[in-house]
């Protein structure tokens, strides 16, 4: 493939002529490869609920250590990936870091047929895990070199939204592929008590063969972006902007929210309502479906406009949610966490709208990845304040009065910095920068 030796997505005419159709396979490239990222992920939050069926015997806060461990890496990964772009290129570190996915999905296969693999072992198969979680902060800082800023929020909803799609994907998939030997890929079956035959290794080893085929797609197809390139240093001048950590504290309420919870959610539905397990996918289904929307509404109406407006309907859910598990309502608790889960996907794209309208476009694309990051934490957080909340108060009620409260602050930022009449962006980015 011809190299692309210049690049102005703002300039119109060369958008339409040319520009253009590279983005779109760029990107159409990109959404596959951060949806297996997103898949190596998040296997640990359908695997750890199985372990025990098969002959493991963790404790309750070991498997929600297990779901939330590769959250804590993938999130750290995520600041190491927001810079690799502009250090190396997009197309190779797309490359690089689609291949290591490998590595967990077939360690994982192998380990889980042995029901006398320590913890340790799980532990650091897990944090293998969080490979797949640094993914999203370069594919995001990456798509959003190659579109001009009145498609950037749309670009940029499709990739993650999409990409985010891997969580629902994995919670789908999984149970059905464990459950027949014909994709039994190495090893032999598990017994479960009931007698059925299942096989766990499954869930990870059917992901090898798509990341060789888009690990090689992208080698052959994707682009490096001519003058994306720029040195650490140049790009860690964000973290001087104001605007950075307050759009940092956004994301980590909607972003943060999404991929917590749904780290989470099956192991809520196994404790509370264990006979609606099977639907453990829809939170993040729903969620993956909503963010392209927040980010093609947010091109419309405004990221801030729309970015408050979810943190409400958030709230809202949150509270319904503590209500109906208070009085042990599956119905009400379903309907209310996919609101949550709606409203955070929603939020996602909005956020991710704002802040190419607050940066330069080589500043924005790393505090893209660099928002992201922080925001990844949630994966490891939530399912840890969940499991606190079930050892002191015998309930997980108790978190979501945090995650509320976390919900106020993130509006009262959004209202102060962003929405108010007599508040000048621009100039305050200048006073800030």
């Amino acid at each position: 493939m011809a190299r692309i030796n210049y690049w102005n997505p703002e300039d119109e005419k060369f958008w339409n002529a040319e520009g253009k159709k590279h983005a779109q396979r760029n990107l159409w490239i990109s959404v596959p490869s951060l949806m297996l990222a997103f898949i190596v992920w998040q296997i640990w939050s359908v695997v750890a609920v199985r372990l025990n069926d098969i002959g493991f015997s963790f404790t309750d806060e070991q498997l929600f250590t297990l779901a939330a461990i590769p959250g804590l890496v993938g999130a750290t990964l995520r600041f190491v990936y927001t810079f690799a772009v502009g250090t190396i290129g997009g197309k190779n570190w797309t490359v690089i870091s689609t291949a290591v996915l490998a590595i967990p999905a077939i360690g994982i296969g192998f380990a889980v047929q042995n029901p006398d693999t320590p913890f340790s072992v799980m532990l650091l198969l897990a944090a293998l895990c969080g490979l797949g979680g640094g993914n999203f902060s370069s594919s995001s800082a990456n798509i959003s070199f190659f579109f001009p800023k009145k498609e950037k929020g749309t670009a940029l909803g499709i990739n993650g939204g999409l990409g985010n799609m891997g969580v629902s994907v994995v919670q789908f998939v999984t149970p059905l592929i464990i459950t027949t030997g014909a994709f039994a890929f190495a090893g032999k079956g598990q017994v479960l008590a009931s007698g059925q035959e299942v096989y766990l290794q499954n869930a990870a080893f059917i992901w090898v063969i798509p990341i060789v085929i888009m690990t090689l797609l992208a080698f052959f197809k994707m682009d490096n972006v001519p003058g994306a390139k720029q040195s650490v240093s140049d790009q860690f001048v964000i973290v001087k902007r104001r605007h950075t950590w307050i759009m940092t504290v956004l994301y980590v309420a909607t972003f943060g929210s999404f991929i917590g919870y749904s780290a989470a959610f099956p192991l809520l539905l196994r404790s509370q309502f264990p006979e609606h397990i099977s639907l453990a996918f829809l939170g993040a289904l729903l969620a993956a479906s909503a963010r392209p929307v927040g980010g093609w509404i947010s091109d419309k109406l405004g990221g801030a406009r729309v970015t408050a407006f979810v943190l409400v309907i958030m709230g809202i859910g949150a509270l319904g949610v503590i209500y109906f598990l208070n009085t042990m309502q599956f119905a009400g608790f379903l309907i209310s966490f996919l609101v949550l889960f709606i409203a955070a996907g929603i939020g996602s794209g909005s956020t991710f709208q704002m802040i190419p309208g607050l940066f330069v476009t080589k500043e924005a694309a790393p505090v893209i990845g660099f928002t992201a990051a922080f925001a990844a934490y949630g994966s490891f957080l939530i399912p840890k304040l969940f499991g606190w909340s079930v050892n002191t108060t015998g309930t997980p009620v108790t978190a979501f009065y945090f995650f509320i409260g976390f919900y106020v602050i993130s509006f009262a930022l959004n209202w102060y910095f962003y929405q108010r009449k007599t508040v000048n962006v621009e100039v305050t980015m200048k006073q800030a920068g």
